[in-house]
């Protein structure tokens, strides 16, 4: 008589689950979800700094070449922080402390705002880890945005985010 029981021997199930999670742990080494995250967040934040940048770039060809009064009344070669908020006066640079790019003064905010009122933009960009909002005991409060905003001797306005997760240079642009 012969033995007619079909089915897979212990050893051969063993084998097939071992290379399944082998297969399983590759693609997920290769799409490594974290560093996804990272580099989506990084995406938002140069769109904003772009977002922001057309904004002062419509604005200055809708008024024959000048700047928003708050970004033309910057320090030459200053880094001030971006804030949504015009009571924004100070405690820009000691409350951010995951932004590479250093706040040049305590002082040193300059309020966007403004650029909603003409349609520039639809809305003060924040970054994608939230905004900061604090207030320092007086009359000032505000929101900063995590992005920061400095003009040079020239005119040249450059507009930085604070944070960049998954690069090594910073996330910044200028016109």
């Amino acid at each position: 008589m012969q033995n007619s029981n079909k089915g897979f021997t212990l050893i051969e199930l063993l084998v097939v689950i071992a290379i399944i999670g082998v297969l399983v742990a590759v693609i997920f080494v290769a799409l490594d979800p974290a560093t996804r995250f990272k580099q989506a967040r990084d995406a938002v934040r140069q769109s904003a700094v772009q977002e922001v940048l057309s904004a002062v770039k419509l604005y200055q060809v809708d008024n024959n070449g000048s700047l928003p009064a708050e970004i033309d009344a910057l320090t030459n070669d200053q880094v001030y922080m971006a804030v949504n908020g015009a009571t924004m006066v100070s405690g820009c640079d000691d409350d951010n402390a995951s932004c590479t790019t250093t706040v040049s003064s305590d002082t040193h905010c300059v309020d966007v705002s403004g650029l909603l009122t003409g349609g520039y933009l639809k809305s003060v960009p924040v970054s994608p880890t939230g905004a900061v909002t604090w207030d320092d005991g007086s009359s000032a409060s505000g929101e900063g945005t995590g992005y920061t905003i400095s003009k040079d001797a020239n005119g040249l306005v450059t507009v930085r985010s604070c944070e960049n997760e998954a690069g090594t240079t910073e996330i910044s642009a200028a016109r």
